[in-house]
């Protein structure tokens, strides 16, 4: 999939009307790779990053995802190669938070940079080290990497850092919403000092802005609009939320994707169980859903996203830490089952379909109390949510009847009917032919799934802003965290096997807990960070949910011992 470019020749003889790639000054090697990609002219992103990242500035760039941020990097980083290059060690780091993302960018600089004998090596974590150990050791020119992996491939000393010189941190707030601040510190430290830094980010909050401003050396400033975005043909994403009581929410669902049809389409939820619980029900319905969550071996999660780009699985219900980084081509929908608790989720959640100039499509289900976090979200994604009630009975019989009628028109357009023929002539001899004609409608209605057995969903609104002035997930514009007031009822004590010494704080157990259960910041109790370990308090029902949903994700980048704890 090419979310970096349109398609057309990069060394046009200038008769179209906007730039080319040519127009940057790119070197021919860089042209022709584009050309037999078929790129055509530069994204508003590529417009202005690549000039300044080949000049060597370091650069701070805010888009939105699916606008070109791996060819704003890739290419410029290219252009500043040495051809065929010997030497052993990398001359460029690029930082990405999933292993999915690595892949992506790495397979990017290999297209790009094949014509210069471009090096290329994907590390991350779940994947055998002797091969990348040996890869290093034979020398590579760029190295994608994931903190985590990068960090333990420093301290080995199998990873060179001093003659880097350019590093990028792609997707950088993903990468510190999943605890790897202190990994970055820690490898930009270990790179020269006179390095070039190259830092791209859908959002920009506040601890961002901090890492930037310790690492970046006057860096140029690139901000990608919505507005302007559209006109470089990047995501152009429909965003509807539809209230809906809790207990509805399955039934919803379902009514919405029958409306909807999706081609693909990834159902966003909070834990895992969720996701497990859905996906059975939506397989129920008799769509093809697959699972994907931090619970899966690295090795079910490729063969799940095998599924779905094969077209064997049209649904994807997944956690947001399981999701991200993904890449997938046909997709056209994504649905929030739950307002995600951060608007930064948000906006990386839409930013996934509506690429390359098609069009997508954003749908939230949102509780009648959720109406201050939806008012939040549209104001840090600087966009509209359109709120509709859900599909009645009598929406979704119409929708089944234009599919049927859509169905019957493709057959009557192609020339496979004949063999049809006499049935339809004996029949004539005894029935009248409009009869026969709305007797093979109703089997092609039904046979495509247009029994009418569905029950109306209750239609709600919103409550008013005094019933959630202190709900959930009202944070405010400036996005905080709700004030935390504990458990409400018998609590239990977590023992968490990583404490300072590990650099964990408060915050980071917070967001694993509340990002992997269905926990929120508010039913979280006291929290105290010990040397070699942490002690965390949390609702008693919860707990066994919580012990196993640490216990099979990472906190800053390192799996932890968790238990209830013996004390």
């Amino acid at each position: 999939m090419n979310t970096d470019a349109p398609t057309t020749d990069p060394q046009d003889d200038g008769s179209q009307d906007g730039p080319t790639f040519a127009d940057l000054g790119l070197r021919p090697e860089l042209l022709q790779a584009l050309t037999a990609l078929g790129y055509e002219e530069p994204t508003p992103i590529q417009l202005e990053a690549i000039p300044l990242v080949a000049e060597g500035r370091d650069l701070l760039g805010q888009a939105a995802t699916g606008t070109g941020k791996t060819a704003a990097f890739s290419l410029p980083v290219l252009q500043r190669l040495e051809a065929h290059r010997g030497g052993r060690a990398p001359v460029a780091l690029v930082l990405v938070p999933t292993r999915e993302l690595a892949v992506q960018v790495s397979e990017a600089f290999h297209r790009y940079g094949k014509d210069l004998g471009a090096r290329v090596l994907p590390v991350y974590g779940g994947a055998p080290i002797v091969r990348q150990l040996r890869s290093l050791e034979a020398g590579v020119d760029v190295v994608v990497a994931t903190p985590g992996r990068a960090l333990d491939l420093l301290n080995r000393g199998s990873l060179r850092l001093d003659e880097i010189a350019t590093v990028v941190l792609d997707e950088a707030d993903e990468m510190l919403d999943m605890g790897f601040a202190e990994d970055l510190d820690a490898i930009l430290d270990a790179t020269p000092e006179q390095r070039q830094t190259v830092l791209f980010s859908a959002t920009m909050p506040r601890r961002l802005d901090a890492l930037a401003r310790r690492h970046l050396r006057d860096p140029a400033r690139i901000t990608i609009a919505k507005e302007r975005a559209a006109a470089g043909e990047a995501p152009r994403v429909r965003q509807t939320a539809y209230v809906v009581p809790r207990g509805a929410k399955p039934a919803a669902l379902g009514r919405i994707l029958d409306i909807e049809a999706p081609t693909a389409a990834i159902v966003f939820c909070r834990t895992r169980e969720e996701v497990d619980t859905l996906t059975e029900t939506l397989n129920g319905r008799g769509y093809r859903a697959e699972p994907l969550h931090g619970g899966m071996s690295q090795e079910q999660r490729d063969k799940v996203m095998g599924r779905l780009r094969s077209g064997t699985a049209d649904l994807l219900v997944a956690t947001d830490v399981a999701a991200r980084g993904l890449d997938i081509e046909q997709l056209t929908h994504v649905v929030n089952y739950d307002v995600p608790s951060a608007p930064e989720s948000y906006v990386h959640r839409i930013g996934r379909v509506g690429r390359a100039g098609r069009e997508g499509v954003a749908i939230t289900l949102a509780e009648p109390r959720e109406h201050r976090m939806l008012k939040t979200i549209e104001k840090v994604a600087g966009a509209t949510i359109s709120v509709q009630t859900v599909p009645t009975v009598a929406d979704l019989r119409a929708r089944r009847l234009d599919l049927t009628r859509a169905a019957l028109r493709e057959s009557l357009l192609g020339d496979e009917l004949d063999r049809f023929r006499v049935v339809v002539e004996t029949l004539a001899d005894e029935f009248d032919l409009m009869e026969v004609a709305l007797a093979a409608v109703k089997l092609a209605h039904e046979a495509v799934g247009g029994a009418d057995d569905d029950e109306e969903i209750p239609q709600v609104g919103f409550r008013p802003e005094r019933d959630n002035a202190r709900g959930a997930g009202g944070s405010g514009a400036r996005g905080e965290r709700p004030a935390r007031r504990g458990p409400a009822g018998p609590t239990a004590k977590l023992f968490v096997g990583l404490g300072r010494e590990a650099g964990i704080r408060p915050g980071d157990l917070v967001g694993a807990i509340t990002g992997e259960s269905g926990l929120r910041g508010k039913d979280i109790g006291s929290i105290e960070i010990h040397q070699r370990f942490a002690l965390v308090e949390i609702p008693e029902p919860a707990a066994d949910e919580v012990v196993q949903a640490l216990r099979a994700t990472m906190i800053k980048g390192r799996k932890a011992t968790v238990r209830r704890d013996r004390a």
